[in-house]
């Protein structure tokens, strides 16, 4: 049998699932196999999480095992996806401090990748990570806390070091949120602007298809706390409030986003950009991200434009996004404000393989990193210069899978090299 990504553009080289149902029968797998992985959700768009072995599937082991109201944190079993997590926290008066824009994907995954979601001042759903449990090649189990000596080359892992069992996640006090969407912003705003708009809400997004001068459509997701932005606003930096909801492509109806027009509604059900019941995607797709200094979100976005007629045949929709800094080894946001600009492209991997050169040429003067799990074409030796503690991290590969057993052709490539 074979198995294929979420998207379907991957083909994964593992042939057999098996579904362990206790750690002791995890770590004999492991010891057992010569290569093995944990193929989650699948949302990832490149071969990050392929393996010539086996694969072991977790989705049964989704449950909230312990929610610690003294230390403000909730512990989930490995397989969980955020829209599990959140359906068992939401009744507990506790909430998680972001979302990514799709509820579907699993929580441990969503981590080893450096998955985001949006906020000025928002980390990286990774960067809530308090503590991590993993069973490295040996079958030994670890556990690591926030503050041990290698916990913060550990929580971004990218399926190198081991499989994770469970991990331990920051919560805070559960919280209501308002969701308005405003029609075309000129991109001229962010010379002057950008730091204002992205920190007038909780949350905010951008989406364009670049062929104009501004961005179709602005999604601001506001607390109570947030003031006037919570009661949302008759004109947002030239942009005019929406009169109806709005998908994030124009031509697709609104009905599997969450709730616009201000409607109050919990933390849960306002943060993902879709509902947990729908299938957010508009067919089959495929993504690229870069993640650069938030300084340069203007200039950045002038040189996507340059190449509109480059983009206007592959994609669909691009959204751009601000993230905090974190102090995780091979976070795209380490030490790093960050500004996101993502790419849902078509699904054409020929035209996408012809444009991502392009565009990756076109934002390497402001050191853009790609994404961990969707496609880019940047060399290894230039991804490798972009992350200052990525030796460091080879020795905890070294250390905790010196033989290779969790890993493959792309970590190979990028990641393990000059490790042995």
């Amino acid at each position: 049998m074979s198995y294929q990504n979420w998207a379907g553009n991957y083909t994964y080289g593992a042939t057999e699932m098996i579904y362990p149902e206790s750690i002791d029968q995890l770590q004999q797998l492991i010891q057992n196999h010569k290569k093995i992985k944990v193929l989650g959700s699948g949302h990832t768009f490149n071969s990050v999480t392929d393996t010539d072995g086996v694969f072991v599937s977790l989705r049964h082991w989704n449950r909230m095992l312990e929610l610690n109201e003294e230390r403000s944190t909730v512990t989930v079993e490995a397989g969980a996806t955020y829209g599990d997590l959140c359906a068992q926290l939401s009744e507990t008066g506790y909430a998680l401090h972001n979302l990514a824009s799709l509820p579907h994907i699993t929580i441990a995954g969503a981590v080893a990748t450096s998955t985001h979601g949006s906020g000025s001042s928002n980390v990286s759903l990774a960067a809530a990570v308090e503590a991590i449990e993993l069973i490295d090649a040996n079958g030994q189990l670890h556990t690591f806390n926030r503050g041990d000596e290698e916990f913060a080359g550990v929580v971004i892992h990218l399926g190198a070091l081991g499989i994770i069992t469970k991990l331990t996640l920051k919560v805070v006090p559960t919280y209501k949120v308002r969701q308005f969407v405003y029609e075309n912003l000129p991109v001229s705003e962010l010379q002057h602007n950008g730091e204002k708009i992205f920190a007038s809400a909780y949350s905010v997004s951008l989406f364009t298809d670049w062929q104009q001068l501004s961005f179709h459509q602005v999604w601001t997701k506001s607390r109570e706390e947030d003031g006037p932005s919570y009661e949302g606003r008759a004109d947002f930096y030239g942009a005019a409030p929406a009169t109806v909801p709005l998908h994030p492509l124009p031509d697709m109806h609104a009905e599997n986003c969450t709730e616009q027009l201000g409607k109050p509604g919990m933390w849960h059900e306002r943060l993902a950009h879709f509902k947990m019941e729908f299938t957010p995607s508009a067919g089959k797709e495929l993504q690229s991200e870069y993640l650069m200094a938030r300084e340069h979100m203007y200039e950045a976005s002038l040189a996507v434009h340059e190449l509109r007629e480059h983009l206007a045949p592959v994609l669909f929709v691009s959204e751009v996004r601000t993230i905090a800094a974190d102090d995780l080894w091979m976070s795209p946001f380490y030490n790093q404000p960050s500004v996101a600009f993502h790419f849902t492209w078509k699904d054409d991997w020929e035209g996408v393989e012809r444009v991502l050169p392009l565009l990756e040429k076109a934002l390497a003067p402001f050191h853009a990193r790609p994404h961990w799990g969707k496609l880019f074409t940047v060399p290894a030796a230039t991804l490798q210069q972009q992350f200052d503690q990525l030796p460091a991290f080879q020795e905890l590969i070294h250390k905790y899978d010196p033989t290779g057993k969790f890993s493959n052709a792309y970590l190979d490539t990028y990641i393990r090299s000059h490790t042995d």
